[in-house]
C-alpha cells in the first residue's frame, strides 16, 4: 500500500467517524469504507461503457413496451320493453 493511498484512508476514515458521531469500536468499518471509496475514485467504472469515435449514438426516443391484447368487450344487454 503506498504511503499516499494509505494516508487518504486514514483521513477519510477519520471523516466517516467524526459523520457517524465519533462512536468507539468501528474503526475498521470506517476504514474498509474509506478504501471502497478512495480505490473507486481510482478505478474506472466498470459499469460505465466504454464509446469510440465510430460508434453510433442511440436513439433518444425510448422503446416503448409491448401492449397488451385488448380485452374482449362483453356483448351489450338488450334493453328492456317498456
Amino acid at each position: 500500500m503506498t504511503d499516499d493511498r494509505q494516508e487518504r484512508i486514514r483521513r477519510r476514515a477519520h471523516e466517516i467517524w467524526e459523520q457517524a458521531g465519533r462512536p468507539e469500536g468501528a474503526h475498521m468499518e470506517h476504514w474498509d469504507q474509506a478504501a471502497a471509496e478512495i480505490d473507486a475514485e481510482v478505478k474506472p467504472s466498470k459499469a460505465a461503457p466504454k464509446t469510440t469515435a465510430t460508434a453510433k449514438p442511440k436513439s433518444a426516443k425510448a422503446e416503448t413496451p409491448a401492449k397488451a391484447p385488448a380485452k374482449a368487450k362483453a356483448p351489450a344487454k338488450p334493453k328492456a320493453k317498456a
